[in-house]
């Protein structure tokens, strides 16, 4: 078992959070040793009817989510609830929870009532629009949230992204302030109250975006700037035989590396060409098209030019690197973990093992 397994180590957490966002804070905080009680309503959480099932009828996503964490239904409408959920807050380290402003208060375990029974107790509020503002109210998922936040991608509605974006840095950075107020407690002795808002998560991931609209009065358009689609030497192409490649070469070194292996010098200076630089993309188009993506991974794979070929989910975790990382395993019942990505002493984590059902 790797250290990092063991760095929480006696740290409990109480979980009271639905769907994405918090799952994956405290699975995170478990995969570093904590021990987390899942607590969910009399009827479950919600995210045990999403999604695909396995063949015996377990539900993936939430399997998935709540791998390494005990789980117990509990009533927090009933005084017996309320006053089960009180003794567990006493002894413990960290609460989590993902309901709309008000809604602990109003079931009696607000934020005031658990700091007096426990002024150690990190208290951190994950929810869509935060504890204050004109949206504190509002109903609302990932999609609403970038799109709110000023990022959601030119695409249609048939090519969204598998990935949600809000939801995945809501629980990353509510990990992170946890983790963070653990610390300041371990100076202090006091706990605190985080409120973290999933569409206010988007925006450190735009901090690019916004350094330009400070700097130009805008971010460039789609297809014109040097991250989006606007550079040559950053860009994806499509190979003869239907493949998607990319191109990474940002770096002058890397471009005249590229152009090199294309045999294409003419290109070299072309490198600091205005954006959008459309002629010059038209052209690397034109050579890719005639190449397979063998023939692509053959000149340009081992050229140091920052080249890779776009994988499908299932040829990524087949690839050398990840086999060799052992950062993505395979349990027993057929359900790929990602593990926590970090290597520590050159130890992976281990694998989690399976939900705990109370």
């Amino acid at each position: 078992m790797s250290r990092l397994n063991g760095f929480l180590r006696g740290v409990r957490v109480l979980d009271l959070t639905r769907h994405l966002p918090g799952p994956l804070a405290t699975l995170l905080l478990a995969d570093m040793g904590a021990d987390v009680l899942k607590i969910e309503p009399p009827d479950g959480d919600g995210m045990r009817d999403m999604g695909p099932r396995r063949a015996n009828g377990r539900p993936a996503y939430f399997t998935a989510l709540h791998a390494g964490k005990t789980t117990r239904r509990i009533d927090l409408k009933t005084p017996g609830g309320r006053a089960e959920l009180l003794g567990l807050v006493k002894t413990a380290d960290v609460l989590i929870e993902s309901f709309r402003p008000g809604v602990m208060a109003r079931l009696g375990v607000g934020y005031d009532t658990l700091d007096a029974a426990n002024a150690r107790l990190v208290y951190c509020s994950l929810n869509g629009f935060g504890a204050t503002g004109p949206l504190a109210a509002s109903a609302a998922h990932d999609l609403n949230y970038v799109a709110l936040a000023g990022a959601l991608p030119p695409v249609g509605a048939d090519s969204l992204p598998d990935t949600p974006l809000a939801d995945c840095a809501g629980g990353l950075f509510a990990a992170l302030a946890i983790l963070g107020a653990l610390h300041g407690r371990a100076r202090d002795g006091r706990g605190c109250f985080i409120d973290l808002a999933l569409v206010d998560a988007v925006m450190p991931l735009q901090i690019l975006a916004l350094a330009a609209l400070s700097a130009a009065g805008a971010p460039p358009p789609p297809g014109e700037g040097l991250l989006n689609g606007g550079a040559a030497y950053y860009h994806v192409y499509d190979t003869s035989d239907g493949h998607r490649v990319t191109l990474g070469a940002i770096e002058a070194k890397f471009w005249r590396a590229f152009c090199a292996a294309a045999g294409r010098p003419e290109w070299q200076p072309r490198h600091d060409e205005p954006l959008p630089q459309r002629a010059l993309i038209t052209e690397v188009e034109s050579m890719f098209r005639e190449l397979t993506l063998a023939e692509c991974e053959r000149r340009f794979g081992r050229a140091d030019c920052c080249f890779a070929p776009a994988a499908e989910l299932a040829q990524a975790i087949a690839s050398p690197h990840m086999r060799s990382r052992g950062l993505v395993q395979r349990t027993a019942d057929g359900d790929y973990q990602p593990l926590f990505p970090a290597l520590v002493d050159g130890e992976p984590p281990a694998p989690r093992p399976p939900v705990r059902e109370e």
